[in-house]
């Protein structure tokens, strides 16, 4: 039923911008999403070096990645109540010059703590960079340009995470880890100057008091999930008492926070009343969706290529750049089939993630410890078509389904849901590629004995039992990452029927009332 009409305030001024000041505001967001973004991949390359670097353990290196993660996590849900408090322009402008400074600061650090410390910082900054970018988007543009600002949106997005490690690999391989974190500088400072001073705000900025206990759960929550999801597999799960107890603050966490925000008090840090609305609700399981499968075969791809394949980091990430390519191609044919009003957008989902699915089980199907480079071109090309047609019609129904004040609200749970599926899918898979590989090497092992033909003849040419157990174990590995391939692409085959919880509609100008189901 339709919810109560001063439920959401209209905005108190038009953000609409045209000319060149609205291709600069673009740009500029643009500039923004993609220092986020490849961010969340681009350290993945050159982490090995860097442990190297600064004398640290693997455990320690974990950290450069799992404190940014964490910290971002708690950040994105607070991104609304934080612009509705300081105003957007001044929010979002200190998150980028934040972000960027925090850059400079990584690539600057002489010790691993050091560089732990600063990357929780640069997380803080980043984890509202997306949403608010999306929000904004958004509102800069026309209401019947809404499909073109999430295709813009949408290419920062997806992109970004997707030639990461080929732009970590090569600055790594050419000059050194540290540029994986100066290269923020020069956009984050453009991107920074041009919000600050060129950016209007929907609202002027309102003294809410802070929902202390409702931050304080969500921090604890959030926070305790994101370190179990990141460290599960190395603790060995629920064997280490770590693990458990923040298993079960994670469950404490979250179960009061809901129960505090929607009952407990009258000024909610995060409005979790949102999710009454159908697009934002539908639109968050499938951006959970995505996210699982995005981030889940961009962050093992790279470690197959590299440890069982051989190849420099350039070369892998110029593999996953080649589905980067077709998502940038795809984005726009998307946005205009999406917006003319005449397709029905969830055929769009459907065929995306089937697009996906059958790309990894085609991945699946050809990893081996001696695929070739050009092997693994084509399902990279379906994978980038596939992706492309996911982000811009999830976005399109979540931000045209809700009024202008909402949208704040909504980008933030698709982001937070969109990060959240990334996490549990690549933690899911970490697990199963370690206890795939052990599978795989005791049964290859089982079989080396002298009556196995090609063990003595290995032995005959080359005489090193340890170079014969050193191809068994790059053999199981190989074995490993085809079965977690072959996960994700029964996943995305899986999460097909959830594309049907989307409202049924065509998208052309979508509607601008609420309408709550």
């Amino acid at each position: 039923m339709a919810g109560p009409s001063n439920a959401h305030p209209q905005a108190d001024r038009l953000v609409i911008e045209s000319g060149p000041a609205l291709v600069l505001i673009v740009a500029a967001i643009l500039c923004a999403t993609l220092m986020q973004t490849l961010d969340t991949t681009i350290i993945n390359v050159a982490l090995p070096i860097i442990q190297g670097n600064l004398g640290a353990t693997i455990d320690e290196g974990a950290w450069v990645v799992t404190g940014y993660i964490i910290s971002a996590v708690v950040v994105i849900p607070l991104t609304p109540w934080l612009q509705m408090r300081f105003g957007r322009r001044q929010y979002y402008s200190t998150a980028i010059i934040g972000f960027t400074i925090a850059s400079v600061l990584c690539g600057t650090s002489h010790s691993i703590g050091e560089l732990i410390l600063w990357r929780i910082v640069q997380g803080m900054f980043g984890g509202g960079l997306i949403a608010t970018a999306q929000a904004t988007l958004r509102d800069t543009f026309p209401k019947d340009k809404i499909g073109l600002s999430q295709g813009l949106f949408s290419l920062g997005a997806i992109i970004g995470p997707a030639v990461g490690p080929t732009l970590g690999g090569w600055l790594t391989d050419n000059f050194s880890w540290n540029w994986v974190f100066f290269i923020n500088v020069v956009p984050g400072m453009f991107a920074g100057f041009v919000i600050l001073t060129r950016l209007k705000n929907p609202n002027d900025p309102k003294p809410i008091p802070v929902d202390g206990i409702g931050l304080a759960l969500l921090i604890v929550g959030l926070g305790s999930l994101q370190y179990v999801l990141g460290e599960g597999q190395r603790r060995d799960w629920f064997d280490d008492d770590l693990i458990r107890f923040l298993t079960f603050t994670c469950i404490g966490g979250l179960a009061g926070f809901v129960g505090w925000e929607l009952f407990g008090t009258k000024r909610p840090i995060v409005d979790l009343r949102v999710l009454r609305y159908r697009a934002v609700s539908a639109g968050s399981v499938l951006a959970f969706a995505v996210g699982a499968t995005l981030y889940g075969a961009i962050v093992i791809f790279p470690q197959y290529v590299q440890s069982v394949l051989g190849f420099t980091a350039t070369l892998s990430g110029e593999l996953i750049f080649s589905r980067a390519i077709f998502i940038a191609v795809g984005t726009p044919l998307v946005v205009r089939l999406a917006t003319s009003g005449k397709f029905e957008t969830r055929w769009l989902l459907l065929t995306g993630f089937t697009l996906i699915g059958i790309s990894q089980l085609w991945f699946a199907a050809i990893t081996t410890s001696q695929t070739e480079f050009l092997t693994l071109v084509p399902p990279n090309i379906m994978s980038g078509l596939g992706l492309s047609m996911l982000f811009v019609p999830i976005s399109l129904a979540i931000l045209g389904g809700v009024p202008p004040p909402v949208v704040p609200k909504a980008a933030a749970f698709q982001s937070l849901s969109q990060q959240l599926g990334g996490s549990i899918s690549t933690a899911a898979l970490v697990t199963l590629l370690a206890r795939r590989e052990a599978f795989h090497q005791d049964i290859l092992a089982a079989n080396v004995t002298h009556a196995f033909l090609p063990f003595t003849n290995f032995i005959a040419q080359h005489g090193s039992l340890g170079q014969f157990y050193a191809t068994v174990l790059n053999e199981a590995s190989a074995l490993s990452y085809a079965d977690a391939q072959f996960a994700i692409g029964i996943l995305a085959l899986v999460l097909i029927p959830v594309v049907f919880i989307m409202p049924k509609k065509k998208t052309g100008a979508p509607p601008m009332t609420p309408v709550f189901e």
